[in-house]
């Protein structure tokens, strides 16, 4: 997500407190607010999937393999 977006969101939160917003500015804010929460699953997920752990025995378990459905011939 752009650091515009980012802004726009903080603009309209403030203005939402301060005086309201239209119906426009509503929907654009919810718009904008769902686009974010999706940006911020996919980073979190990307992150997760490359996340390997050391286990008892030795071995690696890739976790992004086992749960994250990534196929072993993308890292």
């Amino acid at each position: 997500m752009k650091q515009e977006d980012i802004d726009r969101i903080n603009t309209l939160y403030h203005k939402q407190q301060a005086v309201g917003l239209t119906e426009k500015e509503k929907e654009e804010q919810a718009r904008l607010r769902k686009a974010y929460i999706e940006a911020i699953r996919a980073n979190m997920r990307g992150t997760l999937n490359n996340i390997s752990i050391r286990e008892k025995d030795g071995s690696i378990t890739d976790l992004g393999k086992k749960y994250g459905h990534v196929d072993q011939g993308k890292h």
